[in-house]
């Protein structure tokens, strides 16, 4: 005889699942047992089960299959929850077990009882407490075939005495991935390029969901003369050898994107969910497919919904569209990229503060000749390899990768791009290394994101994870101190006093490398990126640094002139 936990190691493991993150104890004890015996599976005990959840749901965005983490009774389910709602934002297949206080206590408001069914009902896709080894392996094939056919969390609740409990030896679990790509129907095609041919000036807005049809797309940009603009997921896979992509709209984007948008006559959206509605641009013919109809007109009105899959629907599409001939608006846009692109390479020049303009900039922006955040992502962008994955915490750290990072060779991109979380790049980074120890891995940490979860830099040291963290210390929330700044607000409470980052780390394991002063940043990084082991650079920039959304409304310019000149009376004041 064999027992239910043991039946639920080995059907994972048969499935390919390769790593379980959480923290052990009370009625997970059965089933970390059966990981203990094992060996094709990984136990990985971090210090937070929020760091679990993170890190089981990056695996699962780069595999495309299942991520699993496990938290205890109470409390320790409980902290999964932000890393399960950043799996459900991404739509990718994490399954949660959970603990749960002895059968015979359950609904008795016993110690640590928690419902998890009514805690993660919102969460998951799927959510079921255990309540009988009968109800195994089924309940686990429900679970698991849930979350890989809706791309989402299931969450299995298993008391400490079922997961203990006896159960054949050849009790076998089924799990099937039915996910398959939805062809479009014929009259909507037919539709959609009657639309795109009575139009003249067309842009595409492309995202993540249009990443495995990067050729079709390509075709389509050059038979429309059309410049794309990519959200940010869309930009690992469609950045490189795409010369129609004029980079991100929205918080982190540039004003070329922003034209292209607003200088269409019809927008074709593929494969995105673009979130920021004042981006859109008003009064165009848009077009939309995507696979998931739940979506289309969602976040702006639609002319014309298809659904199906952006690769089939393409493909489908081509035949019918009529070349243009006409490229001003396509090299309008293009021109207007490269300009800014040009504009941002001066700022990350390791010399700019030295030149005439960045002495006077520095006068306004940068009094303490802090290092710049955008030479920081430069340098890194520079030096990392060609395969590297990066993560990226919510805030400044992503308008840095977005705007300096390029996505070339098989470079992957993970973040908290759809939920808005701090303190993901950390864990995030860590379930990339934990796949392959031998690929690069690098987070772009803010210093507010990482001093979150600061714990686990000891999970990189124990478990062995050369992850490299680059942390861009300008202590401050920094993303908060610009909103407030927009907002006509002085700052106020994103001052953020921290310790020597660099020799925190040192002390956790890792190696730890500290860069004051602008001239010794190259060498900090070249000696990060190849350093045999975690690494914690921490990197003093400027908390001055302005990036100015594309699209700035008047009142938000006078809100931010209002913000500087209550700070600076407030400082006064305080001397």
């Amino acid at each position: 005889m064999s027992n239910v936990a043991a039946m639920i190691v080995k059907a994972l493991a048969d499935m390919g699942v390769k790593t379980v993150w959480g923290v052990v104890g009370d009625a997970l004890n059965p089933l970390t047992d059966a990981i203990r015996t094992e060996e094709r599976m990984e136990w990985i005990g971090v210090r937070h089960e929020e760091v679990a959840a993170f890190a089981a749901g990056a695996q699962s965005q780069l595999t495309g299959t299942l991520g699993v983490c496990m938290g205890t009774v109470g409390p320790g389910s409980i902290h999964l929850l932000n890393g399960l709602y950043d799996a459900k934002k991404s739509r990718t297949p994490v399954l949660a077990i959970c603990g749960q206080v002895p059968s015979e206590e359950i609904g008795s408001d016993f110690f640590q009882e928690v419902n998890n069914d009514r805690v993660f009902s919102d969460v998951a896709v799927f959510t079921h407490t255990v309540t009988s080894p009968a109800q195994m392996p089924y309940l686990l094939e429900q679970a698991v075939n849930t979350a890989m056919a809706r791309r989402g969390v299931a969450v299995l609740t298993i008391p400490g005495d079922i997961g203990g409990a006896a159960m054949p030896n050849d009790s076998v679990a089924n799990f099937v991935d039915v996910e398959r790509p939805s062809a479009p129907h014929p009259e909507a095609i037919r539709a959609a390029a009657r639309l795109l041919n009575d139009t003249d000036n067309v842009t595409m807005l492309v995202g993540m969901g249009a990443r495995g049809a990067k050729d079709e797309l390509l075709a389509a940009a050059k038979k429309l003369a059309a410049p794309m603009v990519l959200t940010l997921k869309a930009k690992e896979v469609l950045e490189e050898g795409n010369v129609y992509q004029v980079g991100q709209s929205g918080l982190i984007g540039n004003p070329a994107a922003q034209h292209a948008l607003d200088s269409c006559d019809t927008l074709l959206m593929i494969g995105t969910d673009f979130p920021y509605r004042d981006s859109y641009p008003t009064g165009k013919t848009v077009v939309q497919i995507d696979s998931n109809g739940e979506v289309i007109g969602r976040r702006t009105a639609v002319t014309l919904g298809v659904v199906g899959d952006s690769k089939l629907s393409l493909a489908s599409l081509m035949p019918l569209l009529e070349a243009k001939n006409d490229q001003v608006h396509l090299d309008s846009a293009a021109g207007k990229y490269h300009a800014w692109a040009q504009r941002q390479l001066k700022l990350a020049d390791p010399g700019y503060d030295a030149t005439l303009i960045g002495r006077v900039r520095t006068l306004a922006d940068n009094p303490d000749a802090m290092i710049r955040p955008e030479a920081v992502a430069a340098a890194v962008d520079l030096h990392a390899p060609d395969n590297a994955i990066f993560t990226s915490d919510t805030g400044m750290s992503t308008v840095w990768l977005a705007r300096y990072v390029k996505m070339r060779g098989n470079r992957r991109l993970l973040g908290s791009y759809n939920l808005g979380s701090m303190a993901n790049a950390m864990p995030q980074a860590l379930g990339a290394s934990a796949l392959d120890r031998t690929r690069p891995v690098v987070a772009f940490c803010g210093d507010g994101g990482l001093t979150m979860l600061m714990g686990d830099l000891l999970t990189a040291v124990a478990y062995n994870l050369p992850v490299k963290l680059v942390v861009f210390n300008n202590g401050r929330l920094g993303m908060v101190k610009l909103e407030q700044e927009q907002g006509g607000l002085p700052e106020f409470g994103t001052i953020l006093h921290n310790p020597n980052l660099a020799e925190v780390g040192l002390a956790c394991g890792l190696h730890g490398i500290r860069v004051e002063k602008i001239d010794g940043l190259d060498t900090a990084v070249k000696e990060a990126m190849v350093h045999d082991g975690p690494v914690l650079l921490d990197v003093l920039t400027n908390p001055n640094e302005i990036s100015v959304p594309p699209k700035t409304s008047v009142g938000q310019a006078w809100g931010f002139a209002i913000a500087k000149i209550k700070e600076n009376l407030s400082s006064r004041g305080e001397t």
